[in-house]
């Protein structure tokens, strides 16, 4: 698989609850290697086009494809074995390890009662060790913090050696350096390892520091997308969100960063 490869295509997709439609004609590709960002603000689909990427919500129109295989013509098995979804809260059974957790990843290649393999074995300690979690290998979730929680989580879904990984807010409920650390293990996998990544995120900034490309989702479709620089402009933020801000790039780091804009006082 060659870096830049793309992974996954939506083409003209509409996206929906009961035959209703929030998004039209959505066009959106993962790259191999590459992480993108959808950012938008609340209510506007975001969600929804993550979960109707991953097969989890049937399209109302158009086509997804991965690795040229229209989605509709995948068994839940053998997408699972392309694609990793990883949603916005999880529960686990009381009690279980995070070795038990990630071993239940596995289960898009052997079933839940098949007899556990040698490369069942090599996968689990892969997702361990990329996502920093081997040290909670043989720890409780219920005893571990958020973040390490999330590696967790994170990793149990590596498992699935799926070369496409989907994830709806990975940072919620987790405190500021919790967060760049599970978004670290994220440009990781894509940089080092050549997963095509998409993520949901709510921070603007955030997704300026880690995308290679953003798409900005608002009014019923994609208003914008392309390299961060280039989409995460004021008059974007102000159409997307109605919020009128300034960009400033940190010059020690590069990262951009916005701030609203105050009305001046009356005279």
């Amino acid at each position: 698989m060659l870096l830049g490869e793309v992974r996954l295509v939506a083409d003209k997709l509409d996206v929906g609850h009961s035959g209703r439609p929030v998004l039209r004609q959505v066009d959106l590709s993962l790259r191999a290697g590459a992480i993108t960002v959808l950012v938008g603000p609340n209510g506007c689909g975001k969600s929804t086009l993550l979960r109707t990427v991953a097969g989890l919500l049937p399209p109302i129109g158009g086509d997804v494809r991965i690795d040229e295989v229209p989605l509709r013509q995948l068994a839940r098995r053998a997408l699972s074995q392309r694609l990793a979804f990883l949603p916005q809260t999880s529960q686990a059974p009381a009690g279980v390890t995070v070795r038990e957790l990630v071993r239940h990843g596995r289960y898009a290649h052997r079933g839940a009662l098949a007899r556990h393999t040698g490369e069942d074995t090599e996968s689990i300690a892969w997702a361990l060790e990329v996502t920093d979690a081997a040290p909670l290998a043989e720890r409780r979730l219920d005893e571990l913090s958020g973040g390490e929680r999330q590696r967790a989580w994170l990793a149990m879904v590596l498992a699935q050696r799926a070369g496409v990984l989907l994830l709806d807010e990975p940072t919620t409920y987790l405190d500021l350096r919790h967060q760049f650390e599970v978004l670290d293990v994220v440009r990781r996998l894509a940089r080092e390892h050549g997963i095509a990544c998409g993520l949901v995120l709510h921070d603007l900034m955030q997704a300026a520091a880690y995308a290679d490309e953003v798409v900005v989702v608002a009014d019923g479709g994609v208003a914008a997308g392309g390299a961060p620089d280039d989409v995460l402009t004021p008059d974007v933020i102000d159409r997307a969100f109605g919020l009128r801000v300034s960009i400033v790039r940190d010059p020690g780091s590069g990262y951009l960063a916005c701030f609203p804009q105050r009305p001046h006082a009356a005279s």
